[in-house]
């Protein structure tokens, strides 16, 4: 299916404003610190959340906020994680209060979302000052995506915002989306907070089955660096604006509708990926001809973790032990013997193992390959018909400096 791209990102689908501002969470006045996106109508929500078991403040509300029918607004905070420190459910709730107030509407309509350092207590002053003109400069305009997508990066070099339309039962659908995430990127979500709106009319537990099919197969096959964060969520509203038949059931449409949110969540994954701390190369890793799809994305997910592996590709170096070594300690149970590894990019690719042995092959060309800024690590099992693609990225001296000092 086509996809056509438009503007807007979480403002692109009718009903939706959004905005972002500067309040004073974060000392630099050039980053702004708070987003609010807001619905005029009730839209249907649903909502994943981080595995850790140490859980924000935030996350463990809104895993309570998102069983209602229906929420409102998503009110989000840049700088500090609200996690891990005195009076952080007071200040979840406070969030919550403040912006349901400001907005006319109920704290239960309400979901808050925070990222950042984590063990610092988060002042809800400078919110509430922030408040009124984060509410009087929501705006359906790109440009309130563009504010609200750059108020909740932290250590991103660039915000990830993405908006499609496609036909839906005679009408035209539109799902947009605005994430952060650069480091603390692991499986099962990262230190990534992605809200994705859309106008299609579904029911909630429709959205709730496709955004967790989705995600098994896009955010939670991506990795930077192995951690998985406390404040993870990706939450999803959906108000029915688009004027389709509303999706019930797991029909046809159904499929295209899920089929669509697949292709926006692999772009803002790869976004993601190719933003980790420092990075310098986007990794893409498939293993084909697979015994099944639990072993494919169990070795790919593998080789996209693997710090040897992501240390190599930094150094353009092409050394492909490194891949067959994690795919060994991935518990994935495999030949060896029939493996085979290419590295390819734009500058084209290169056979280096096949059947599980080394090659002789052109280093120059290599290097070559690996010098682009995406590099794919093609890996063919020859044991079956599944195939798995995972996103991940290189490890440089940039990650080191970043985290080094990210608190201080």
């Amino acid at each position: 299916m086509m996809y056509k791209e438009t503007e807007g990102g979480v403002t692109a689908a009718k009903g939706f404003r959004a905005s972002g501002i500067h309040c004073g969470i974060r000392h630099n006045k050039e980053k702004k610190d708070i987003a609010l996106i807001y619905c005029e109508k009730p839209a249907v929500c649903a909502g994943l959340f981080t595995l850790n078991k140490v859980k924000a403040a935030p996350v463990k509300l809104d895993m309570e906020t998102v069983k209602n029918e229906t929420v409102r607004a998503i009110f989000a905070n840049s700088g500090i994680a609200n996690a891990c420190a005195p009076g952080c459910d007071e200040a979840a709730a406070g969030m919550q209060k403040m912006a349901a107030d400001a907005l006319g509407i109920r704290p239960e309509e309400v979901l808050v979302s925070s990222t950042g350092v984590i063990g610092i207590p988060l002042d809800l002053v400078p919110m509430q000052k922030g408040l009124p003109q984060l509410v009087k400069e929501l705006t359906d305009a790109p440009s309130g995506s563009d504010d609200a997508a750059h108020a909740i990066m932290t250590t991103d070099t660039r915000k990830k915002e993405y908006a499609i339309q496609f036909e839906l039962g005679g009408k035209t659908v539109t799902i947009g989306a605005i994430s952060k995430g650069s480091g603390m990127i692991h499986p099962h979500m990262g230190t990534m907070l992605c809200y994705i709106t859309t106008d299609c009319a579904i029911r909630k537990a429709m959205l709730k089955k496709a955004l967790k099919e989705v995600c098994d197969v896009t955010f939670n096959r991506i990795s930077v660096d192995g951690d998985t964060s406390t404040n993870d969520s990706l939450i999803m509203l959906a108000d029915g604006l688009a004027g389709n038949p509303a999706i019930d059931t797991e029909n046809e449409d159904f499929e295209i509708f899920v089929k669509a949110l697949k292709h926006l969540c692999t772009v803002m994954a790869k976004r993601m990926a190719a933003d980790g701390e420092g990075a310098r190369h986007l990794i893409a890793c498939t293993v084909s001809h697979a015994a099944d799809e639990a072993e494919a994305e169990l070795l790919s997910k593998s080789v996209i973790s693997s710090t040897l592996t992501k240390a190599a590709i930094f150094g353009c170096d092409a050394n492909w032990g490194r891949v067959l070594c994690a795919m060994g300690y991935s518990g994935a149970d495999f030949a060896p013997s029939t493996v085979d590894i290419r590295f390819a990019s734009r500058a084209g690719e290169i056979l280096v193992c096949e059947k599980g042995n080394g090659l002789s092959f052109d280093e120059d060309l290599a290097a070559k390959i690996l010098h682009e800024d995406e590099v794919q690590i093609l890996i063919d099992m020859h044991e079956g018909n599944s195939s798995v693609t995972c996103w991940g990225c290189d490890i440089t001296y940039d990650y080191i400096r970043i985290n080094g000092d990210y608190r201080t």
